[in-house]
């Protein structure tokens, strides 16, 4: 882990329960709950319980625990009744993407149509 020794992300501290959260599933691996501020209406993050700074460095030092993590968005759209109609899963890697706690995280969107990705084209709203 790149931050081995670092303060705890705001993340460790919600796995520990020292910050409330509406959690979705849990399991050994995985911590799965809402979105303070959801994209969508359903938006789940999906976190590691053992920290990598992003999905790059996971999939580099444990690729079973990426498997794990997405293991765990198909469980979590299948609890939140979007497996059948679709959902997306997105994992921001870093600054320009949008990361702003580094620790890994996917994103798991769905229960309506979803926009395109990136920046908005002139002319499509």
């Amino acid at each position: 882990m790149s931050d081995a020794g670092a303060a705890e992300t705001l993340f460790e501290r919600i796995i520990a329960g020292e910050i409330p959260a509406d959690v979705v599933y849990q399991d050994d691996a995985t911590f799965a709950f809402r979105d303070i501020n959801p994209q969508a209406r359903v938006h789940v993050l999906v976190v590691p319980r053992k920290r990598y700074r992003n999905v790059g460095e996971l999939a580099e030092a444990d690729p079973e625990l990426l498997s794990a993590v997405l293991l765990t968005a198909r469980k979590v759209a299948e609890i939140e009744g979007i497996a059948e109609s679709g959902y997306r899963v997105v994992f921001n890697t870093d600054a320009d993407a949008g990361q702003t706690v580094f620790h890994v995280h996917a994103h798991v969107l769905g229960g309506e149509q979803l926009g395109m990705f990136g920046k908005p084209q002139a002319g499509v709203h």
